[in-house]
């Protein structure tokens, strides 16, 4: 799975649904069943914490710098403003079979897991 094409494509939508997170590059959909971290140039901030969807919402509008997914390892996407998500994908950091997908048409039925 080549989470490259990333590169380029803005934020152009974070949508948090019951339980996982939507974010929309473009036509390319990110679905993440576990709460990435935000890395901000200063500090970082983790699901629960008081600014965690602020952090995230302002991202959009940014162009992606550089994504990579390391299987069994983080997945990462930079962005233009220095601005770092990352989830890790260790096991002893996962709960669940299947931590995300990626699309990079952006329809369900495309979408690979991770």
């Amino acid at each position: 799975m080549d989470v490259e094409a990333l590169v380029g494509e803005e934020l152009r939508s974070v949508c948090f649904v019951e339980d996982f997170l939507e974010l929309r590059f473009g036509a390319a959909l990110v679905t993440l069943y576990a709460w990435p971290h935000v890395l901000l140039t200063e500090f970082s901030v983790a699901y629960g914490e008081p600014e965690y969807r602020n952090a995230l919402c302002a991202q959009i509008g940014e162009e992606v710098v550089k994504a990579e997914l390391d299987e069994g390892s983080a997945l990462t996407i930079e962005l233009a403003s220095g601005v770092v998500l990352g989830l890790s994908l260790r096991e002893e950091d996962i709960d669940a079979p299947v931590s995300g997908s990626y699309s990079e048409s952006g329809l369900a039925e495309d979408a690979e897991e991770f």
